[in-house]
């Protein structure tokens, strides 16, 4: 006898044409409903996944909480995937998609005492070949997921091994027929799919009203019952997606090996919403480092460790991780709440790393008469070489006519480093606050002290060795960039880069760093596309006059090309473009 698993899910995004109180909302009248049906009919079985939605229900509704536990202990309801919710599963880096499936699965052990082995991801846009590895050490089997559809993605089988980078495998399968079901309609969509499908030994079907919640109906489940009365060369159940996997296993059926990205899908979605995307990654390395501070200074006992504080955070990154939330495919009032959630997240962990970078210096001595004190903690578990940018306060402002202060940094060996001093954030005009960048080698793990001082001097000084302007026989300049064994050369009409050498050997084209502008068209998401490749046009430099006008200067002429750091640690230069009303500050 074949056989169909049908998998009853309420798909139930938390935001997207919605704000989060009403996707909250939502989750209440869905569970309410699925919960009561899972009473009248013996055979049902509601699947649901996302924890966060659960842990809504479990602050608004303790009793529709209780009930659902009930029915988990009686398998009439089925804990499905086990993540906080469905994330985008392209931009986060992996150690976010670990703390999904880490977060999620914490919570339904505590709370229903399951653990589920399929990994369920219905909407994501697209599917990073790296999860394979995470899966499979998270302990999980098998994976369900939807997108790219197949006129997106052609795949050997919707059922396939899939390997990831390290030689990692599990079980997955594509659902082609989508996550939903039009209410009144679950009938025709499985015999739709047993026609479809007469080849087929065993399917697996996905079934639910909405795109807004909803589920199962009564009606729908009416019909199920007739079609499975009626049915005779399939058996036709009730089911959850681990049931699937678990015979298609025992089938031993020679599946094929896909080793690639499940992508693309809506490739428009990754080139929107710009601040979401750089808030998010603010956010996400916000987290990770102070994870790390603050265990240090838990472990050397000078605080508590912050475990509730971390946690509403890390809930704050993971809620705007969601797939339409991060690839920027909701609404604008979402996108505002995106940033007010991830912001506060911010606050949260700018407190808890200063609380414990503060901690982390006791027992430090006094500082000397006139030193200033600069202390860099290094969070990773291997050394690095880096450019370290601060400003510090003088005592007073430098008023002394035709003098300035030149900081002198010391590392804890008394060695004096390389630094210099850049444009420091105010524009005050009085010499008070001084920015100092240096090149310092960190320890791994390790809070370091290094020494500034100030030394009054006559001019500023000149690193003239480090910069040269040249003139090319066509009349053109360009600007060198060198270190000890790379030289990057700028060009002064184009104000790009001709050349990039290191240890001589050539890694760019001339006219590298070109920003050019793309075709595009009203659908955000690029739904029908999977790539934006024809240029319509080129940011160019501005001139002399359109120049000084952008920088706001009172010069009649500023060169668009310019030098405006410089010094033995960095050089940078701008180069300043437009493309109709748009405009471009490009440093190097």
């Amino acid at each position: 006898m074949k056989i169909l698993h049908l998998v009853c899910n309420s798909h139930l995004d938390p935001v997207w044409l919605w704000m989060w109180e009403e996707g909250a909302a939502e989750a209440l009248t869905t569970f309410r409903t699925a919960a009561c049906l899972c009473d009248d009919f013996e055979e049902f079985v509601f699947c649901h996944n996302e924890s966060v939605l659960y842990k809504w229900i479990e602050e608004l509704e303790p009793a529709l909480h209780e009930k659902i536990k009930r029915l988990v202990r009686e398998k009439k309801w089925f804990i499905m995937g086990g993540w906080f919710l469905q994330p985008d599963c392209n931009i986060p880096s992996g150690e976010s998609l670990v703390r999904q499936i880490l977060t999620g699965k914490r919570y339904f052990i505590q709370q229903f005492g399951y653990e589920p082995k399929t990994a369920v991801n219905f909407d994501p846009f697209g599917h990073s070949r790296g999860l394979v590895q995470i899966l499979k050490k998270s302990g999980y089997n098998s994976y369900l997921f939807c997108r790219p559809d197949p006129a997106s993605l052609a795949l050997p089988s919707d059922d396939f091994v899939w390997v990831g980078y390290d030689g990692s495998e599990i079980l997955a399968h594509r659902a082609p027929d989508h996550y939903n079901s039009e209410q009144g309609k679950a009938g025709d969509k499985i015999l739709s799919w047993i026609k479809q499908n007469k080849d087929r030994k065993s399917g697996l079907l996905l079934w639910g009203i909405g795109d807004h919640g909803g589920g199962a109906s009564r009606e729908d489940l009416h019909q199920i019952r007739f079609v499975i009365k009626e049915q005779k060369k399939w058996e036709i159940r009730h089911s959850r997606p681990e049931d699937y996997f678990s015979a298609l296993e025992k089938s031993k059926t020679d599946l094929p090996r896909y080793k690639k990205d499940l992508n693309p899908w809506a490739v428009g979605c990754y080139t929107t919403m710009a601040r979401i995307k750089q808030k998010h990654r603010q956010l996400e390395n916000s987290f990770f480092l102070a994870e790390k501070i603050a265990s240090h200074a838990a472990l050397e006992n000078l605080i508590e460790y912050p475990f509730s504080d971390l946690n509403n955070a890390l809930e704050d990154l993971l809620f705007c991780e969601f797939h339409d939330i991060l690839p920027g495919s909701s609404i604008h009032e979402v996108e505002e709440q995106a940033l007010q959630r991830m912001d506060h997240g911010i606050e949260i962990l700018s407190r808890l790393k200063f609380k414990a970078f503060i901690s982390l210096l006791s027992g430090e001595p006094a500082a000397d008469e006139g030193e200033y004190p600069i202390f860099v903690y290094n969070p990773h578990p291997f050394a690095v070489s880096e450019d370290i940018v601060c400003e510090l306060q003088p005592y007073q402002p430098n008023w002394e006519k035709g003098t300035m202060f030149l900081p002198e940094i010391v590392d804890e060996h008394n060695r004096i480093l390389l630094s210099q001093v850049e444009k420091e954030s105010s524009n005050i005009a009085d010499e008070w606050r001084k920015r100092v960048v240096f090149t310092a080698d960190l320890s791994p793990g390790k809070m370091q002290r290094f020494s500034c001082r100030l030394r009054r001097i006559k001019t500023g000084p000149e690193y003239s060795k480090f910069k040269r302007t040249v003139s090319q026989g066509n009349g053109s300049e360009i600007i060198e960039m060198m270190a000890d064994q790379a030289k990057a050369v700028v060009n002064r009409t184009t104000g790009l880069v001709d050349a990039f050498e290191i240890q001589g050997r050539q890694l760019l084209l001339s006219n590298s760093f070109r920003c050019l502008v793309m075709e595009d068209y009203p659908d955000p998401w690029g739904m029908k596309v999977d790539s934006f490749r024809n240029v319509i046009g080129q940011f160019k430099l501005f001139n002399e006059l359109e120049s000084a006008v952008f920088a706001g200067v009172s010069n009649q002429a500023l060169d668009p090309v310019r030098i405006i750091e410089d010094g033995p640690v960095r050089m940078i230069v701008e180069a300043l473009f437009k493309y109709n009303h748009s405009f471009l500050s490009l440093r190097y």
